[in-house]
Order: C-alpha cells, then structure tokens, then sequence
C-alpha cells in the first residue's frame, strides 16, 4: 500500500480500504484459483495495482463513463480502476468463469457498486457499446483492436478524449504495433512511475 500512496495522495478513506483490502482476498483467493503467479502474488501492488493504475495517471475518466475491460483475468486492471474511479461504470469480461469467481468475490469483498461482470469473449458481446475499453497482456494489439472496435462509442462524453482501446504492454512493440494497422499515443510508464519494474512497460492508447 505505501507503494500506492507514494504516487497517489488523496484516497478517500474508502478507496484506502478498498486497496487495502486487496492483499489479503488475493492471497486467500489464489490459493483456491491461480489468478496470479506464484512469484508475483508477493508484489501484488506494484506488479498488478500500481501497474493497472497507470491507466488512472494518464486518463481522467468523467462520471458515468462506461469501461469493458477486455480479458480482465485476475481482475486487472479493472478491479483497481473501479476503486480509483467509483462514479465509472466498468464490466470485467473474461472466457474463463473460474477467473470470474475470483473477479466477482474481490468485487463483492470489497464493496465496490460499480463493476459487473460477463463471462464472454469480447467478440460476442452485442448490443452495448462502452467509451473505453482497457486491457493488460491479453493479445497482440491487432487482436485487441478487432474485439474492441466495434464495442466503442464514436463520440466522446462530455469530459472525455475520444473513445479508444487503452492497454498496457511490456517489450519491444515495433513490429506488434505494425501488424496492427494502427497509430497509437505510446507512453512509457516509467515516466509515470519511476520504479525499475516498469522499465519496458507502456501504455499504448488506440483513438476510435
């Protein structure tokens, strides 16, 4: 946690809890599902936390926008986003159900009224469109970009950028970003958080 306060400084009360709380439930819940490897459970707030909070550094999202997060996985970066923005409507979607447990149990643990989730591929869901959608190491950005496209809105909220696909990726991003046929805004995110860890770590925002 004072990893987490030392780049944010001013939770409410409630969102201390709610971080707070998040060692403990995925400790207790990984023993039951692997949602998180072995060797990173240790520094869930800096590999997984401050990691999905990246996305709060760089983008303010106004009240009543709506996120899908797209292979949310572990919860991530859902699960800190939803705390860091209570008034931000997220649904954590993910194909394999028993991640979604764990999702479901973290969210219900913590309080948090402002997430659902869907077990689902991206690429089926109709009939609702999002203003963002995030992701963290889930598919190449050509990938991505196919599933989340047809899931954004064209026009921003009021207080919003441009709808768009956000994600964190790691590496050498030269060729991925190629095949994708797309011109993302890339930001290192060392330059938001100066820990050696996030070395190589970006933050690639695809506009809508």
């Amino acid at each position: 946690m004072e990893l987490i306060q030392k780049y944010f400084a001013d939770f409410s009360a409630e969102q201390t809890r709610q971080l707070a709380l998040l060692e403990s439930l995925y400790h207790e819940w990984n023993e039951k599902i692997n949602v998180i490897s072995r060797k990173d459970i240790d520094s869930l707030y800096e590999k997984h936390v401050l990691h999905s909070l990246s996305i709060a550094a760089a983008f303010e999202f106004a009240a009543g926008t709506e996120i899908i997060d797209i292979g949310t996985g572990g919860g991530f970066p859902g699960i800190p986003l939803a705390i860091f923005f209570p008034d931000v409507q997220f649904l954590l979607a993910d194909s394999i159900a028993k991640k979604l447990k764990v999702v479901q149990a973290v969210a219900e643990a913590t309080g948090l009224k402002n997430v659902t989730v869907q077990h689902t591929r991206a690429e089926d869901i109709r009939n609702r469109k999002f203003d963002f959608a995030v992701s963290r190491a889930v598919a190449p950005l050509k990938e991505l970009w196919k599933w989340s496209r047809p899931l954004l809105k064209t026009a921003p909220r009021e207080g919003n950028q441009q709808p768009g696909l956000i994600c964190l990726k790691g590496g050498d991003l030269a060729v991925e970003i190629q095949e994708s046929n797309t011109r993302p805004r890339v930001m290192e995110v060392t330059e938001l958080f100066n820990e050696p860890f996030f070395k190589e770590k970006y933050l690639l925002y695809v506009r809508r």
